[in-house]
């Protein structure tokens, strides 16, 4: 665990969080309170995927997916 304190941790920031990935780092202000800073682990959604090019309008898919449709309540 790395202590910094308020005025140090305010100078350096970024090397005050890429400390806390790798483990917890207290903050201690002049009054003597302490303040704890870890990672929050946040699991991506599995509908964050990148986007693909394609020449395909948007017409053309909606079309596309309603045809779909009609073909389903057809069968």
């Amino acid at each position: 665990m790395k202590m910094y304190t308020y005025s140090e941790a305010r100078q350096h920031l970024s090397a005050v969080l890429n400390t806390a990935e790798h483990e917890e780092v207290l903050i201690r202000r002049q009054d003597g309170r302490s303040f704890s800073i870890t990672p929050k682990n946040i699991k991506p959604s599995p509908f964050d995927v990148p986007g693909i090019k394609t020449k395909v309008t948007t017409a053309e898919i909606l079309d596309t997916i309603a045809e779909g449709r009609r073909s389903r309540v057809e069968v």
